[in-house]
C-alpha cells in the first residue's frame, strides 16, 4: 500500500514538472514568433513571397530556441533540487568533549592563565592573550614565540618556539 503511495507520488511529481516545462517552452515560443515577425516586417519587401519565407525562417529560429531553453530549464530545474537535498542533510557540527574537558594548569603555567581549572582551548587563548598583552611574538618572524623571562623559558624549555608547539607545550602543562 505505501508503495503504491510512493510510486503514484513520483508520477504526479514528474507529471507536474512536465507540464511547467510545457507552458515555458509556450511562453518562450511565443516571445520567438513576436521578435521573428518584428524581424520580418523590417526586412519585408512588398512581395508575397518573400513574407513566406520569412515565416518558416522564423517557425525553425523558434523551434530551436525553444528546444535549447527547455532543456536547460529542466537541467536548471534537477540542479536545484539535488541542491536543496544536500542541504537539509547537514547537521549542526558538535565540538569534542575531550576539548571541553576542564583540567587544572601545572604551577609553571598558572602563573599565566591562572589557577583554575579550565578546558584546553580556553588556556590556549588566554596564553595567547598574554602574548600579545606583552608583545611576545617575534618582530621579524610572526610564528616564533619569544620568551621574556625565567618562568617562560622553564614553561618552554627553550628561549622561543614556533607558534605550532604552543598548545603541545600547554596540553603537557594541563592535567
Amino acid at each position: 500500500m505505501a508503495v503504491k503511495k510512493k510510486a503514484t507520488k513520483k508520477v504526479a511529481k514528474k507529471a507536474t514538472k512536465k507540464a511547467a516545462a510545457k507552458k515555458a517552452t509556450k511562453k518562450v515560443a511565443k516571445k520567438a514568433t513576436k521578435k521573428a515577425a518584428k524581424k520580418a516586417t523590417k526586412k519585408a519587401a512588398p512581395k508575397k513571397a518573400t513574407k513566406k519565407v520569412a515565416k518558416k525562417a522564423a517557425k525553425k529560429t523558434t523551434k530551436k530556441v525553444v528546444a535549447k531553453k527547455a532543456t536547460k530549464k529542466v537541467a536548471a530545474k534537477k540542479a536545484t533540487t539535488k541542491k536543496v537535498a544536500k542541504k537539509k542533510t547537514k547537521t549542526k557540527r558538535k565540538p569534542n568533549a575531550a576539548f571541553m574537558k576542564a583540567m587544572t594548569p601545572s604551577a609553571a603555567l598558572a602563573e599565566f592563565v591562572g589557577a583554575k581549572p579550565l578546558p584546553r582551548t580556553q588556556a590556549v587563548k588566554k596564553f595567547w592573550d598574554y602574548i600579545k598583552k606583552h608583545d611576545l611574538q617575534d618582530a621579524k618572524n610572526r610564528r616564533q614565540i619569544n620568551a621574556n623571562g625565567a618562568n617562560l623559558e622553564k614553561l618552554f624549555g627553550a628561549k622561543s618556539i614556533t607558534m605550532f608547539d604552543l598548545a603541545k607545550i600547554i596540553n603537557k602543562h594541563l592535567s
